[in-house]
């Protein structure tokens, strides 16, 4: 399953090769077009009937992970975090360090030695370290090298009722989807792009863009979902199995109010769930998509995710399938000059 392998690669930002290879191989007999950018993106276009518009479909390939800083005496690697991580989630959780996968468990003072004032607050990172089972600095750089990524060490599993747990949901969730799309749509002309270093600045995405040049920026996004009880409605983001989430605003981007409702209407003369992503918390690559050259329309449109971030998220298999459908519902109102 395409979306087992990519979650399972690791693809922390700045070091996304492997996941790119695995979409390189799947989409290569595909596209009529397909290039790797000198920052790695993946910029491919499928050919079909002419448009007025230039349409590009973006979703970005890294994750949020950590970079080894240190090793010390007794072999134990000091690390820094690469995107947004929660400090609180880190202790012992299973990684993998380079090249080499080597394995490892994030560490801390044991709670039984902390003072009291240690137990009221999440360990700074300074305080935590990785083990990768050797005792001497010597053992260690035989295996380890400062400045090695680090990506959490964490399975695909479904669960549940059509749940999905899985490590980088964000946005391997979008990757998927945008693959499944470039194969199964023909005869309908548009990028699919897939973007470098989102989750540390939106970096990949401007450049990809500058190079497109596209009037029409849909970006797909794997997004917060904080579905709990006893939390008023209007502070829930998203919820599992309501369908795909349509971006309102964020700290990247105003959306588009006519591209947004036009996507709405489709959703609703197809008869598909959808939501609204109702906080404006967080940014996306269009935030450097639909300000580049003379500027372009944008929507972005998410498969809700809990716990993103983090080594499990959990998505719901038909909130994916409810978000490919509304895709090639619009690629089809595309196709006929209705965008």
């Amino acid at each position: 399953m395409l979306l087992k392998k990519l979650t399972e690669a690791s693809g922390v930002s700045g070091n996304e090769k492997e996941v790119r290879d695995i979409i390189l191989d799947e989409i290569k007999v595909f596209v009529d077009e397909i290039k790797v950018d000198r920052l790695g993106n993946i910029i491919a276009y499928k050919k079909g009937k002419n448009n007025s518009k230039k349409l590009m479909i973006a979703a970005h390939m890294d994750e949020v992970g950590l970079m080894v800083t240190d090793i010390d005496d007794m072999g134990l690697l000091k690390f820094t975090t690469v995107g947004g991580i929660d400090k609180r989630i880190l202790v012992s959780k299973p990684v993998i360090i380079g090249k080499k996968k080597i394995s490892g468990v994030i560490g801390a003072k044991p709670t039984h030695l902390q003072e009291k004032e240690e137990w009221k607050n999440a360990l700074d990172i300074e305080q935590l370290y990785i083990d990768i089972g050797v005792n001497t600095k010597e053992e260690a750089e035989k295996l380890v090298n400062i400045g090695d990524y680090v990506a959490f060490d964490s399975q695909y599993i479904e669960f549940g009722e059509n749940l999905v747990k899985a490590k980088a949901l964000d946005n391997r969730v979008g990757c998927c989807l945008l693959v499944e799309l470039i194969k199964e749509i023909k005869d309908i002309d548009f990028y699919g792009v897939f973007t470098v270093m989102e989750e540390i600045g939106l970096v990949g995405a401007g450049p990809a863009a500058y190079r497109v040049n596209p009037d029409l920026g849909i970006i797909l996004e794997g997004t917060l979902c904080y579905d709990i009880p006893k939390l008023d409605q209007h502070l829930i983001p998203t919820t599992l199995n309501k369908g795909p989430a349509i971006s309102l605003v964020d700290r990247t981007t105003l959306y588009n109010i006519n591209f947004r409702k036009k996507i709405v209407q489709i959703a609703e003369n197809n008869h598909i769930p959808y939501q609204y992503r109702k906080i404006a918390m967080g940014g996306n690559d269009s935030g450097k998509i639909h300000t580049n050259k003379e500027g372009s329309i944008t929507a972005t449109i998410s498969v809700p995710c809990r716990n993103i971030h983090s080594p499990t998220s959990v998505m719901s298999k038909d909130d994916y399938k409810n978000t490919f459908k509304l895709l090639k519902a619009i690629l089809y109102e595309y196709k006929k000059g209705e965008l």
